[in-house]
């Protein structure tokens, strides 16, 4: 698809009621279709500030190229929807997209890459509210802890808060949990050995006043023999996240194969790997990770 952005502009300012209304009238469908796998498209990174793929660090600040490779993912056999932030979901709408897609709205993106307050992950994105009149489907929060940094608590108590929103709309929300701190330099690491992600399931398992609508949003462990052990800490079900963009996409298909095969694993939710491969082609890399479910 060529994105019309002069189109896309004129609607936002002389009919900017056209987003509610491509909302109101958008084909919906279960969150999980006969084989009861999810294959979702992330594109959430931006409002975080998180613009690089790569060695490219505005890879993801065209959004016209970034809505056509969005596009293109999403018509691909197998694709179930996307999850991304308002402004990149009102850009679908208005484009069409959506249609018989599981929409998935972010919820707090307020922990900007690099910022000294990049933990302070705040709900600064769709609220609960939000994703209910615009007839989304679910939505995606992400809950780092670092057991030195004394905000981790507040990022507790509203993750618990959104899971109840959530819950009380009778809406899944998918938990993106991890066990986090701060390198000598400064920089966010997410600790991702075997005990880490265990820990982190079994905390973000806990939140809020019920689990019956909460997934979790995971990372395969550093070693993923692992994986079997670690899923074994809850009951709640799973998707397995994309990443960072590395070279070895052919390992990235491997580690993803062996964990999807557990059995509360039932899909996977990945942004940039598949949207700006190593070779540029969208089609092939979307259609290789359809495959592995």
């Amino acid at each position: 698809m060529n994105v019309d952005i002069p189109e896309l502009v004129r609607l936002r300012t002389q009919r900017p009621e056209a987003v509610a209304e491509a909302a109101a009238r958008r084909r919906r469908r279960p969150l999980l279709d006969d084989n009861g796998r999810l294959m979702i498209v992330a594109a959430d990174h931006p409002a975080r500030g998180a613009l690089g793929v790569g060695d490219r660090k505005l890879a993801m600040a065209n959004r016209a190229d970034l809505l056509e490779r969005l596009c293109l993912a999403l018509d691909r056999p197998g694709v179930d929807g996307v999850l991304a932030t308002a402004d990149i979901l009102d850009d679908l709408l208005l484009l069409g997209a959506l249609d018989n897609k599981v929409v998935m709205g972010s919820m707090n993106r307020g922990g900007l890459q690099g910022a000294s307050f990049e933990l302070d992950d705040r709900f600064t994105g769709h609220r609960a509210e939000d994703i209910e009149r615009l007839r989304f489907d679910a939505g995606k929060l992400l809950l780092r802890v670092d057991y030195d940094d004394p905000g981790s608590l507040t990022t507790l108590e509203s993750t618990a808060r959104a899971i109840d929103d959530m819950a009380a709309r009778r809406l899944p929300v998918f938990v993106e949990p991890f066990l986090s701190s701060r390198t000598p330099e400064g920089r966010v690491r997410n600790d991702l050995s075997a005990e880490a992600v265990t820990k982190s399931i079994a905390i973000a398992s806990g939140l809020g006043g019920t689990s019956a609508y909460t997934w979790l949003k995971l990372p395969v462990t550093e070693n993923p023999d692992d994986m079997a052990e670690v899923m074994r800490t809850s009951t709640l079900p799973a998707v397995l996240l994309g990443g960072e963009v590395g070279e070895d996409q052919d390992g990235a298909y491997e580690k993803w194969r062996g964990a999807l095969q557990l059995p509360t694993v039932r899909g996977l939710v990945v942004g940039r790997s598949l949207l700006y491969p190593a070779d540029g082609d969208v089609a092939a890399a979307v259609d290789t990770a359809v495959g592995l479910l």
